[in-house]
């Protein structure tokens, strides 16, 4: 009998205590970092449908109308309302009939919601018009439908003859038409004399 209890006992300890063993060095060797599980994992990455280099081309009639360009694109249908974002800067080009640019608008962030028609933009925000106008400011509205820019905050316009400053704004599409809500100051410039 004692000639079985070593076998016995090693028996015993590979049935109970080797899978426990193995266990613990297996959990031992995973890597996984729990920060980069939960980006994978949450529920926003879920949502989100992302795409790298977009240009997305609106038109009219058969005509080009506008043209967007954005290194990052990302919808989320999934939200209430529901958005497309911009996150990493958009470039967006408007077309007159000829399809001559208009104007040209950049920003380093912009959502846009469908439903409303709204886009919003933010953080270095700048509109150059066919004409050499300059808007600038760090957050805008456009409404898609009303075809029209908006904003409370403080924006800073550059003609070729002066520089204007104010909080708030009101313009057409194509810049043509702008309307600072409350001025702060006009410069009367000579833009050979502005710096580059």
């Amino acid at each position: 009998m004692t000639s079985n209890l070593p076998k016995k006992l090693l028996r015993t300890i590979t049935r109970s205590i080797l899978p426990g063993v193995l266990f613990m060095l297996s959990l031992a060797s995973c890597n996984n970092n729990t920060q980069e599980i939960q980006e994978l994992t949450s529920k926003t990455n879920i949502q989100e449908d992302k795409a790298e280099d977009v240009m997305i081309i609106q038109s009219e009639g058969g005509k080009v109308k506008a043209r967007l360009f954005a290194k990052e694109f990302v919808i989320n249908e999934v939200s209430k309302p529901p958005f497309w974002e911009m996150r990493k800067g958009l470039k967006v080009e408007f077309y007159d009939d000829s399809t001559r640019v208009e104007n040209t608008v950049t920003a380093r962030y912009a959502r846009y919601y469908e439903q409303q028609g709204n886009i919003i933009l933010r953080d270095s925000i700048k509109i150059v018009s066919r004409k050499g106008d300059e808007l600038e400011t760090e957050e805008l509205i456009w409404n898609q439908k009303l075809r029209k820019f908006y904003t409370e905050q403080f924006v800073k316009i550059t003609t070729p003859t002066q520089v204007m400053y104010g909080d708030g704004l009101e313009a057409n599409e194509d810049f043509s038409w702008y309307q600072i809500t409350n001025i702060k100051g006009i410069l009367q410039v000579n833009k050979s004399e502005m710096p580059e």
